[in-house]
Order: structure tokens, then C-alpha cells, then sequence
């Protein structure tokens, strides 16, 4: 949240934006610190003291992946990439949040030794997608490693690095980034192929891929996790290359991922054709549902990540990316946003020859709430005055997750919202699919930008 100033310098020279920005600056300061003070207890004593070092497995690296309901060892322990890096990446932001409290440095080296001497293929270089909980490789098919999963190992290992000051973690960090630079880039229409084997040859859609697999389709997620890592990574280490590749992946997110009407396109062939079943019957459409629909969650997440990395470009009055992430977050607070109780729905879908959007799965999971917080509070920050009242928003879902989300008895979030889903209150609270990222990152991120004068 400390980017919010370089944005609002785009605007400071309208002496009544400035006017209105003091005045709500003055009227919200008492109610900022009061949220912030409570987000930092829920931080600290709802989410990271139940994992950590709790899930450190002490006995095989790396992190316990599941836990059921009460923080009860799961059966299913295999480790994902995804998760190791991103409870790497926690405990070293934590590292730096909290200095006195020594097992989150612990944790963060501890997690690096996994990344680096278990996930790491010391044959074929990349990071493998999936091992067992003793750190076998378990192969998924034909897509033994993938670029989403490449750009967390970068994202933990530039944020460990950052943190320790190890020079290890951020060799590796580069040999990454020169492996998906070599395998996984597209020279051609630029991006990166998300599904390769694991020599690094990305996989090619051929007859024997069902219609519903995204199995050799380039898509946003990887696509925008990739341009956090490369933020990230670019933050510790300023290279020329590095920087053309994070700039093409803004670019690419804002001006072709992110359609129009301001969300985000699922999945493209690898030219960036969409992959769209808009022109066949609604019973085709829902089956491929997973391909193509609108995220709200993903919307809201991408704008601030979007405007995170045209600040570390140091791209000044970068207007574009922010009106297209403005765009972005008015479409999912107009067409994805539960106005009764708060929080951002899952699905929408426009059917064709409607112009209004159909919510498609009302359900409201954890991480698109906790990014969606993050992303308001930055929002009203830019703009305080404007008629979606951001703060208003913001407010209402701080609320909501403590009403619908955190498990106040044992703690963490549930994986969905229980006005919606109460069966979910006795859900795993942790495995592969699920750590502490996102909703470390919005809490610590929101406290921050609370208490900022």
C-alpha cells in the first residue's frame, strides 16, 4: 500500500480532489485506526500463530499442506509448489513485520531449503509442480512443471532474499527466471506457455485433450501471478531483461487479457485468440464453466497488481493502467458484488444477447474477499470521493469477514463465506490449494495503508 502515493500524484494537481482528500482523510482517521488495530489482532493472533511454526514438517522439509476444521493434521499431505512458496513468502514478509518473533525467520530459510533442495529439478532445472509429503515428484500427466507454479518459487525466493539477504535464494531466483526465459516464453506473441514437460517442452493441445481441459492454453492466472513475481523479483534485482518482461506482461494483462467491459479473459490459444463458448447453448456453457466466466475475485485482485507493477517500473503518469484498473474493480463492485451483506460472488457470465450479467455461482470464497479488501481500501485511498464510495465497500467487507470468514474459535478462514456455504465450517482450513497468502497480504497491506497519515 505504500504505491498509493506515487498514483495520487496523477491527481494532486486538482486542488478540489485535494480539498475533498483532506477532509475524508479528517473524518475517517479514528475509524482507520480502529479497523487497522483490529485487522492486526486477526493477523496476529487469527491466522499466523495457528500456522506458524505449527506447520513447519520438521521431519521431511517443507510445510505441512493440510489441516482439517481445528488445526488437526490431514490425511492427503502431498506439497505443492504453490503452497511451499507461498508459506515461504509469508514467513519472510512476517521476517520483516516482526523482527522479534524468531520462527518466522526460521520458517522462511526453512522453506527456501525445501524449494531449493526438493522442488528444484537438479536435472532439468524448474521447479517440479507436485510431490509427495517425503518429497517424491508425483508427475501430473504430461505437465510435470508449469509457469504458474515457476512464479511463485521466484516469488518466495525473491522475498526470502529480501529479508535474509542470502545470495543463494536469489541465484536460484535467477535461474528460474532464465528457465521459464528459455522453455516456457513465447517469442512469437509473447507471454508464457503455463503447462510444460518436464524437460521444459511446453505441452500442445491435440485431439486426445478434452474440451473442458486447459491443458495447453495459455490463461490470466498464470499471467498475472507471473507479473507479481516478476515485481517481486525486479524490487531486489533491477535487470534489463527482467524489465522488458514485466513490462510485457503489464501490457499484455491490461491492454489484451482484460477485455472491454473490464474483466479478465480465463483462457487463449497460444496466438491470444480467446477461448469463448458464448455462441453455444447454455448447457455447453455452464460445462465449461471453468474456462470461461467472469472472476470477480481475479478482476479485483489483477488491478492492484497491475498498478503495483507500473510503480516499481517507475512508469509516472501511467493514467492507462490506472483508469483500466479503476474499470476493473467498478465492473465487479456493479455486476459481482453482494449489496445485503458484502463480499464479491465467484461466477458471472454474460449470456449472449443480454447486456446485464448473470451471477452464475453466488458462492463467496475466501481469497477473491481478502483480495477484494486489499484492492478497495486502495481505491478509496485514490479516490475517497467517488459514488461507488470504495471506503463504504471496503467497510462493509471487513465486516462481512469477520462475520462469514474467520473462524474466531480456531482460527484462520474458512474457504468460503457461510452465509452462503455453512457447510464449510468444518472444511480442511489448510491443503495444496489454500495456505496463508492471500489474505496475509491484504491484512498486513490494509493495516499499513490505515495508518498512513
Amino acid at each position: 500500500m505504500k504505491y498509493i502515493f506515487f498514483f495520487l500524484s496523477l491527481f494532486l494537481h486538482h486542488a478540489a480532489y485535494a480539498q475533498q482528500q483532506t477532509l475524508s482523510a479528517k473524518n475517517n482517521k479514528a475509524e482507520r485506526l480502529q479497523i487497522a488495530r483490529s485487522m492486526e489482532n486477526s493477523l496476529q493472533k487469527e491466522l499466523l500463530v495457528q500456522w506458524y511454526p505449527r506447520s513447519l514438517d520438521t521431519v521431511y522439509g517443507g510445510f505441512t499442506s493440510s489441516y482439517t476444521y481445528n488445526f488437526k493434521p490431514a490425511p492427503n499431505q502431498d506439497k505443492m509448489i504453490v503452497t511451499q512458496a507461498r508459506h515461504t513468502w509469508v514467513n519472510a514478509k512476517a521476517a520483516e513485520l516482526y523482527p522479534a518473533v524468531v520462527h518466522y525467520k526460521t520458517g522462511a530459510k526453512h522453506g527456501f531449503l525445501f524449494l531449493k533442495d526438493v522442488m528444484w529439478d537438479k536435472s532439468y532445472g524448474g521447479f517440479y509442480t507436485l510431490v509427495d509429503q517425503k518429497g517424491k515428484v508425483k508427475h501430473n500427466g504430461f505437465a510435470a512443471k508449469e509457469a504458474y507454479g515457476n512464479a511463485f518459487g521466484i516469488y518466495a525466493l525473491a522475498a526470502y532474499y529480501k529479508a535474509s539477504g542470502d545470495t543463494v535464494a536469489l541465484h536460484l531466483a535467477k535461474q528460474a527466471f532464465a528457465w521459464l526465459e528459455k522453455h516456457s516464453h513465447d517469442p512469437v506473441y509473447k507471454g508464457y506457455f503455463q503447462h510444460m514437460q518436464r524437460d521444459g517442452t511446453p505441452v500442445k493441445r491435440n485431439a486426445d485433450i478434452t474440451s473442458t481441459s486447459d491443458l495447453g492454453y495459455k490463461d490470466q492466472n498464470s499471467a498475472i501471478h507471473l507479473l507479481e513475481a516478476f515485481t517481486e523479483l525486479y524490487l531486489v534485482w533491477p535487470d534489463p531483461l527482467l524489465r522488458e518482461r514485466l513490462n510485457e506482461m503489464l501490457l499484455l494483462i491490461r491492454d489484451t487479457i482484460t477485455s472491454p467491459k473490464g474483466s479478465l479473459t480465463l483462457f487463449f490459444q497460444p496466438d491470444w485468440t480467446p477461448v469463448s463458448f458464448s455462441d453455444s447453448a447454455k448447457v455447453t456453457i455452464l460445462k465449461h464453466r471453468y474456462l470461461d466466466h467472469v472472476s470477480f475475485g481475479h478482476d479485483v485482485e489483477t488491478a492492484w497488481l497491475m498498478l503495483e507493477a507500473s510503480h516499481i517500473l517507475g512508469l509516472e503518469n501511467d493514467s492507462i493502467t490506472l483508469l483500466k484498473a479503476k474499470l476493473m474493480v467498478d465492473h465487479a463492485l456493479r455486476n459481482g458484488w453482494d449489496s445485503a451483506v458484502g463480499g464479491f460472488y465467484d461466477e458471472g457470465y454474460y449470456f449472449k444477447g443480454d447486456d446485464k450479467i448473470t451471477i452464475i455461482k453466488d458462492s463467496k470464497n475466501w481469497w477473491a474477499q481478502a483480495e477484494g479488501m486489499n484492492t478497495l481500501l486502495f481505491m478509496a485511498d485514490l479516490f475517497p470521493n467517488d459514488p461507488l464510495h470504495y471506503f463504504e465497500k471496503f467497510r462493509q467487507l471487513w465486516n462481512y469477514t469477520q462475520t462469514y470468514l474467520i473462524d474466531h474459535e480456531f482460527g484462520d478462514w474458512y474457504e468460503g463465506g457461510l452465509d452462503k456455504q455453512p457447510e464449510l465450517k468444518k472444511s480442511l482450513k489448510g491443503h495444496i490449494w489454500k495456505a496463508t497468502y492471500h489474505h496475509f497480504r491484504s491484512l498486513s497491506n490494509c493495516i499499513s495503508a490505515l495508518r498512513k497519515e
